[in-house]
């Protein structure tokens, strides 16, 4: 089978996508912002990469989610509960770690069916 990299670079592709399975990683544009603004931005994101890899919000399968603070999970927590489609959670890990930029408060790997 093929594998599909979508807009590859010496160090990553946006997306890849093997056997139906689509696999990004999303993190903020603007990492001044707060802790909801970096999710609605990395939510953005996703949803511009569901749609390269003809996918969508309910056939997200698995997240790993990387936050530098879990003082901030409540308001992730809030975000991204407002962001999933009701009966649409995929599994989930959430772990703390430091990310390649100090600002980065939370960086996201998906998971998702590929159509």
């Amino acid at each position: 089978m093929e594998i599909k990299r979508i807009n590859p670079s010496p160090r990553w592709s946006d997306a890849t996508v093997y056997n139906g399975v689509g696999y990004f990683v999303e993190v903020a544009e603007d990492p001044s912002a707060d802790m909801a603004g970096q999710m609605q931005q990395v939510f953005a994101q996703a949803e511009d990469s569901l749609l390269t890899v003809n996918s969508d919000k309910s056939r997200i399968i698995s997240v790993t989610i990387y936050v530098t603070d879990f003082a901030n999970f409540d308001v992730l927590n809030q975000e991204w509960e407002k962001w999933l489609p009701e009966g649409c959670a995929p599994s989930r890990a959430c772990v703390k770690a430091e990310l390649a930029d100090p600002d980065y408060l939370v960086e996201i790997a998906f998971v998702v069916a590929a159509k």
